[in-house]
């Protein structure tokens, strides 16, 4: 599947709350950090579709509550472009992964972004609608 080149507007901050769409346990995660964030001094950290961010298991199984993982964004509230049109989600919704990019679950609940097909394909392949 080849991914579309699309303006990604950053609408999540420090301290979002996110579903985790997977089964690895985690059910709500809070963003803590972003990986490769470029920003000025005093300016919180943004994320959107396709980035990687550190979260805090805030809800989950007591395996995976309270430690801090890798993850990777798969839907957002705030709208985006793609081409022409304006594409939104109905909730915020990330997937937990490993330090190689590859899922922790096994299966993805929901419907995942196009744009994340070419950094993340093993992401996309457990998922179950891609849009």
């Amino acid at each position: 599947m080849r991914a579309l080149a699309a303006k990604i507007t950053k609408g999540l901050t420090l301290g979002s709350e996110l579903f985790c769409a997977d089964n690895s346990g985690a059910k709500i995660v809070s963003i803590i950090g972003v990986k490769h964030w470029k920003g000025k001094r005093s300016r919180l950290m943004k994320a959107g579709i396709g980035d990687i961010v550190i979260v805090s298991v805030k809800k989950g199984n007591a395996k995976v509550r309270k430690t801090k993982q890798k993850a990777v964004i798969i839907r957002q509230r705030k709208e985006f472009r793609r081409g022409l049109i304006r594409v939104k989600f109905e909730d915020n919704a990330c997937a937990l992964i490993d330090d190689q990019r590859l899922p922790k679950g096994t299966e993805i609940k929901g419907a995942v972004a196009r744009e994340i097909a070419t950094s993340f394909p093993k992401v996309v392949g457990i998922a179950s609608v891609v849009v």
